[in-house]
């Protein structure tokens, strides 16, 4: 099984949202598409349902070119940011709609609405209507609504993004299990780098209605193509900079430099933008080679155990994110230091430079 976008371009009038995109999304596990507000995550998802036609381009399922073919007329499920469930319908019949549509006897809908119910732990919901249900479970509805027909292409639209913290952390570990024998192809969009790692699977980096770069999830994020797709896959933003390799060092300003690690030798003489992640920067040294920089803090935040300084190099602002909490204080000159070796480095054509 197998999902294929040939030359794929969506125009909206006078607007471009699916630029020229070519891939072939794995049948293995989830794959997901990572990007931003606007980075043509739910144009894709329209377009590989049905609901929308590519401008140009083919779109392929199984083997079959599928581009011209209505929703309706295809074996798709579906699951949006927003609820949606039928408000004068029981869970049981919000459920059910599917099967009704194509006549399944009265034993089959039983069979189908008890096992997904009790999967998702609505079996005691079953008579309620979708207002006496909390948002959890109106989403389990709208979850279990979409598992219960048999897909062939499940769809998943930011289905968890407007949960509360502790109830996207339950349903996030819930759905790889949820999905595992299923025998479909499941596509699920968010824009949280987090949930794309605990998700698993394959990852489509998109950047502006591109597609930046396609893999397994921990490829994409460990091994980005471009800068485009490391700053996608980055959360807080990944710091970047032009810095230059002259001599056996590389230097980020007249001031900041340090001797070429290993990893680093084969990259020739030259200039190079340079990215490290928020956690290679941190108050305490890393255990291997570093650099010391020092910046005036803007900004503090505490996210859990974490702690996150954003402080001023250059006229830029930079981000640290450490574990454990650290007195970084507003407007205070502070040592900050780079892990070297977890620096990414790429071409001013915005190519990766391979270790």
């Amino acid at each position: 099984m197998s999902l294929v976008l040939k030359n794929v371009v969506k125009r909206v009038g006078s607007e471009t949202h699916i630029y020229d995109t070519s891939v072939e999304l794995k049948d293995e596990g989830f794959n997901i598409l990572l990007g931003t507000t606007l980075s043509g995550k739910t144009s894709l998802i329209q377009l590989m349902a049905g609901l929308e036609r590519p401008t140009s381009g083919e779109i392929w399922f199984q083997g079959k070119n599928v581009t011209g073919v209505p929703v309706q007329k295809r074996n798709v499920s579906m699951v949006h940011q927003q609820f949606i469930n039928y408000p004068n319908f029981s869970v049981f019949e919000n459920i059910a709609s599917p099967l009704r549509v194509v006549r399944l006897s009265r034993a089959q809908i039983d069979e189908r609405v008890g096992r997904v119910a009790e999967m998702l732990k609505l079996t005691p919901m079953l008579g309620r209507n979708p207002n006496e249900l909390s948002g959890g479970q109106q989403q389990r509805t709208a979850l279990a609504r979409a598992l219960v027909k048999d897909s062939d292409l499940i769809l998943l639209d930011e289905p968890l993004a407007n949960l509360d913290y502790k109830l996207r952390e339950e349903l996030r570990d819930e759905l790889p299990k949820l999905f595992a024998d299923r025998g479909c192809m499941v596509v699920y969009a968010t824009s949280e780098p987090a949930e794309a790692l605990s998700l698993g699977g394959h990852t489509a980096a998109l950047h502006g209605g591109q597609i930046t770069q396609y893999g397994e999830t921990a490829a994409v994020y460990r091994q980005p193509s471009s800068l485009r797709a490391a700053k996608v896959f980055s959360d807080p933003p990944i710091n970047s900079a032009q810095v230059t390799k002259k001599e056996g060092r590389i230097y980020l300003n007249d001031q900041i430099s340090w001797a070429v690690t290993p990893s680093q030798e084969h990259i020739a003489d030259g200039n190079y933008n340079m990215a490290v992640r928020a956690h290679h920067i941190t108050p305490l040294p890393p255990g291997g080679a570093s650099v010391q920089i020092s910046g005036r803090v803007l900004v503090t935040e505490l996210s859990g155990s974490e702690s996150v300084a954003h402080f001023n190099l250059d006229d830029q602002t930079w981000i640290s994110q450490s574990h454990g909490v650290h007195a970084n204080e507003v407007g205070a000159v502070t040592t900050f230091h780079i892990d070297v070796d977890r620096c990414l480095f790429f071409d001013l054509d915005d190519k990766r430079i391979a270790a």
